[in-house]
């Protein structure tokens, strides 16, 4: 069927879309444990993108993943690796498209999340871990995930009955547990300003130090 597939050669190029955006695209991807605190960092990080930078970005992750595209997959093995691969190939769209995207998923295998590298450029994939010790996760547990895995009624839950392969060089790693939200999301907005694909120039903002205060102060406030 493949061999019958022919790309079509539209006049727009990514080029053109970056162009009229004021920031380059990439993935923000985050990865941890259940409870490690993904969902908010990811939602903070859109706010104080949106704010301070303009930036044009989008959220993927588990209620517009699993309600949708891919709510025909299960918690197996062969359906989390499915799960993964169509979550970075809507993620490379979106990086086509000129966009800032974040996704927060446990994806927990290192093979997964390399194929997600790998389909983007060097400097347009920045791996996040969200780096929190399953014992704090069990605690928060908001959902009752790990409650309802250990008894049984949750089969193949990571951290319980299937393995979490954590990151072996992230180009940012969070340690939830003892950082809070505000720090989390400056020290991603640094990485991302040291891999230009933000500025700090239209901002109004003259430091990163001026940054770190305003974001715990927008935080703070919300």
């Amino acid at each position: 069927m493949n061999r019958f597939i022919y790309e079509h050669k539209h006049k727009l190029k990514k080029e053109d879309r970056v162009r009229i955006k004021g920031h380059k695209p990439c993935i923000i991807w985050l990865t941890g444990l259940s409870g490690s605190g993904k969902s908010t960092i990811a939602s903070e990080l859109e706010y104080i993108l949106n704010k301070f930078f303009k930036a044009h970005t989008y959220i993927l992750d588990g209620d517009n993943i699993r309600r949708g595209l891919n709510k025909d997959l299960g918690f197996s093995k062969k359906d989390r690796k499915e799960n993964i691969r169509r979550i970075a190939e809507v993620a490379k769209l979106f990086v086509d498209a000129g966009l800032i995207v974040i996704t927060a998923f446990i994806s927990p295998f290192k093979e997964d999340r390399k194929f997600a590298r790998s389909l983007v450029e060097k400097n347009e994939f920045i791996e996040v871990f969200v780096d929190c010790p399953i014992d704090v996760c069990e605690r928060r547990d908001p959902k009752g995930l790990y409650e309802k895995a250990k008894k049984g009624i949750i089969k193949d839950f990571t951290g319980i009955d299937s393995p979490y392969e954590k990151p072996e060089n992230p180009e940012v790693n969070l340690k939830t547990h003892i950082e809070d939200v505000s720090t989390c999301v400056y020290k991603i907005i640094k990485k991302l300003i040291e891999k230009n694909v933000i500025s700090l120039e239209k901002t109004g903002i003259k430091s990163l130090k001026e940054l770190r205060e305003k974001i715990e102060k927008v935080l703070k406030e919300e």
